[in-house]
């Protein structure tokens, strides 16, 4: 064994002794890093840039990172990191990823392993947790784009054998021209649409309603009966990025039965307000989908990467991610023969974390997580509309805020992206840049666990205070 190979292996508790600490002093200073260091802390030096050819071992490697860079990492894991949708990471979470790590299994049906197992039995508790039906069929992938990937490609594989065409085996080409009809679809479907080979092209955009992200139900009707027969996917939303707005889904449902087509429910974050009697309302429908996608790692505070795809179609499933191999399990119909159900052969054990979450927090530590955030970002929608500078773009339907700066004559968007600069530069709260309804705006999600008044508090008084400065 090379001998630091074998230095690291006779030290290896005090290795993780020092990376418990270092974790530690991290967690405890939270509160105090910035949401977002400077751009010069986020730059390597030359000469970690480059391989050496010996290396100095894992304490020493530690302690190198730790000293040079550990400025260089915001507190995204924080409770006033407002930015895209992302959460943090319960103490259940963490400790059980630190455990995927050290036990590094391989989740596939292998038989050597109770990983798939334990996933089979997270995706149960789930559809509990968020009122899905025992028809739907679920696995874990890393992230919401994985997600929509894995749903979308289905959907394509259904779309072909209602014309008798196995696209998986035959190619796109065998089908032809897919259209695929949305009213705000995410950037990651997009994605998708372009790696499936269905194209981004095939997107069409429907009107949304008065005042609202939602589709349109009447203009996609409209626009169902003037295409008739073109192979259709529906994608809907069920919480979109910049208002938290959820698409009609009983009446795209109701629209399903007179026009077949693919019912695709991108509920990333969304999905998980099911889990409140308070706003389960909001999805209503989404039992009837055809595919789903539900990201752990946004509200459901599980560490990256974890995302979760459900269906009631697999058998469709596996004919379009099957893996035939004579050293792996062949691809037999069950929930749980993981290597036929996604792009990956081999996976990390990302259940674990969702699963221990679970069994920690249990269904009312999940309910009370939503509602929190949803009555802070209120309250924060309220401060801020309340604020000289600053108004509202949109109500605050449920989580995420969207919002404008107020008096700027023929500069928004300069005025905006030098507001967010001051703000990134205060390290306070954090937020990003959108557009909404034409306009330049702001938004702020919140899904973080730790998330409490006193941090609704500070991030008023730094937005206003770089409000002030900023213009």
């Amino acid at each position: 064994m090379h001998p630091r190979l074998q230095q690291d292996l006779d030290d290896l508790p005090g290795i993780l002794d020092h990376t418990n600490q270092l974790a530690k002093g991290f967690l405890a200073g939270l509160q105090q890093r910035p949401v977002c260091p400077p751009l010069a802390e986020q730059e390597l030096n030359a000469e970690d840039k480059i391989l050496r050819e010996e290396g100095h071992g894992a304490l020493a490697a530690l302690d190198d990172f730790w000293q040079r860079y550990a400025t260089g990492l915001s507190a995204s894991a924080g409770p006033r990191y407002f930015g895209f949708v992302t959460g943090g990471n319960t103490p259940a979470a963490l400790a059980a990823d630190w455990l995927v790590s050290t036990t590094d299994q391989n989740s596939l049906l292998s038989h050597d392993t109770i990983a798939a197992a334990i996933e089979l039995a997270t995706i149960e508790q789930l559809k509990a947790l968020l009122h899905l039906p025992a028809d739907f069929s679920g696995s874990f992938v890393s992230g919401a784009t994985m997600a929509n990937f894995v749903g979308i490609a289905i959907g394509r594989q259904w779309l072909g054998l209602q014309r008798g065409i196995d696209v998986a085996q035959q190619g796109l080409a065998a089908l032809g021209p897919i259209q695929v009809l949305s009213a705000n679809a995410h950037s990651s479907s997009v994605k998708s649409l372009g790696m499936l080979g269905i194209g981004r092209d095939a997107l069409q955009s429907i009107a949304q309603q008065d005042n609202s992200e939602a589709i349109d139900i009447t203009a996609l009707e409209q626009h169902l009966a003037a295409t008739p027969g073109r192979p259709t996917m529906v994608l809907a939303s069920a919480g979109t990025v910049n208002t938290a707005t959820f698409d009609d889904l009983p009446g795209l449902l109701a629209l399903r039965e007179r026009y077949p087509f693919w019912l695709h429910v991108d509920a990333a974050f969304g999905g998980v307000a099911a889990c409140s009697p308070r706003y389960e309302h909001l999805l209503q429908g989404w039992q009837q989908a055809d595919s789903i996608t539900v990201d752990a790692h946004k509200w459901m505070n599980v560490p990256y990467d974890s995302a979760i795809q459900f269906t009631r179609h697999l058998a469709l499933q596996m004919q379009v991610f099957q893996n035939h191999s004579v050293y792996l399990e062949a691809p037999t119909l069950r929930p749980d023969n993981y290597l036929h159900l996604t792009p990956e052969n081999s996976r990390r054990f990302r259940a674990l974390p969702l699963w221990m979450a679970l069994k920690a927090y249990g269904r009312n530590g999940m309910r009370e997580i939503v509602e929190r955030n949803v009555t802070l970002a209120r309250r924060l929608g309220e401060g801020l509309a309340a604020s000289k500078g600053f108004r509202l773009l949109a109500p605050v339907n449920l989580n995420i805020l969207c919002f404008a700066l107020t008096e700027i004559e023929g500069e928004a968007e300069a005025a905006r992206d030098r507001f967010l600069a001051r703000l990134d530069q205060h390290g306070v709260v954090r937020c990003t840049p959108t557009h909404y309804a034409g306009q330049p705006g702001i938004r702020a999600a919140l899904v973080n666990w730790m998330t409490e008044e006193r941090d609704i508090i500070l991030a008023l008084e730094s937005m206003r205070t770089c409000r002030s400065e900023a213009i």
